[in-house]
């Protein structure tokens, strides 16, 4: 793929070809693993990213105090995703996306694990949020993204709410073959409060996100090289990326250790016999991906249309 024109850091906006374009095992292994540190965490990628301790401390240092109820070590772990640095193929995201997307993840991922529990956690602690976002390529895809077909995107997929963004020449530029995307996601994750480059308002879709191509859109006849497909988010059949659990001694506050030995005991007491079935306790249920998806189409399904009008 064509190198983006202007800084480096732009290159993750526009990496949809460096997708697989085939269905790979589920991303797992790191759902039961302790919640640790940031510097425990990139410990075992030393190897891979071996300027990644400088980094780590200075993604640290721009979390203090964190935001969106994060922890330091969970808003460090986006604010140092985000970095870029040379030598390009040793930076973080590059590796790490690499990765995701290799038929032989599962004998690479294992120095990964503790990393991308700790990414993990801090993206799904963050509110999922249902919007039209951009990403491109300078590259005509259609043949490679057939309407009515789904695909999957095994990468973090770095996008941007502003298409005017996307046509600027540190991105796609307005010249020469280039495909926009145009995608109706249901849990666009905002990190800007968390990101190394807030000017760029990224929203990342997760690992393993799917969608189904609603469209091929050639807006202009002045302008023949541009292409927009229209792509939609669905849920998957079966689970892709495993969501990271939370141990009881992760979710406990920072306390002494008789003071987490008694919240644990009261949290395991057996429901009192006065609390009956009928009580005004709450019995919402806990919104699914499901749930998330039929919301969105049921506000944006009449904009649907007009959403990748340019």
């Amino acid at each position: 793929m064509a190198e983006a024109k202007g800084t480096v850091h732009f290159n993750r906006f526009i990496d949809v070809s460096e997708e697989p374009g085939k269905l790979l095992q589920p991303i797992e292994g790191y759902q039961s693993l302790e919640l640790v540190s940031l510097e425990e965490a990139i410990e075992p990628i030393v190897k891979f990213c071996p300027d990644v301790r400088r980094r780590a401390y200075i993604a640290k240092g721009n979390c203090d105090p964190p935001k969106d109820g994060l922890t330091q070590d969970e808003s460090a772990s986006i604010f140092l995703y985000t970095m870029e640095w040379a030598p390009r193929d040793q930076c973080l995201y590059v590796v790490l996306n690499s990765i995701l997307r290799s038929k032989n993840r599962n004998r690479l991922i294992t120095p990964w694990l503790l990393f991308m529990k700790l990414l993990l956690t801090a993206l799904f602690n963050l509110r999922s949020c249902g919007m039209t976002v951009w990403r491109g390529v300078r590259l005509d895809l259609r043949k490679e993204y057939v309407v009515g077909k789904t695909y999957t995107w095994w990468g973090f997929s770095s996008c941007t709410e502003s298409l005017h963004v996307l046509e600027s020449e540190s991105f796609l530029g307005q010249e020469e073959k280039r495909t926009m995307f145009s995608i109706e996601c249901f849990n666009g994750k905002k990190i800007r409060p968390h990101s190394s480059l807030e000017e760029e308002d990224e929203i990342l879709l997760l690992p393993g996100s799917q969608f189904i191509v609603k469209s091929h859109l050639q807006p202009s006849k002045k302008d023949p090289d541009l292409i927009i497909i229209h792509l939609q988010q669905v849920v998957p059949p079966f689970v892709l990326l495993e969501e990271p659990s939370i141990s009881k001694k992760d979710n406990l506050p920072d306390l002494d250790k008789q003071t987490k030995v008694k919240l644990t005991i009261t949290s395991t007491e057996p429901k009192p016999q006065h609390l009956k079935s009928d009580s005004k306790l709450s019995t919402k249920p806990i919104p699914t991906p499901v749930d998330e998806e039929k919301k969105y189409q049921i506000k944006s399904g009449k904009e649907a249309k007009s959403d990748i009008q340019v």
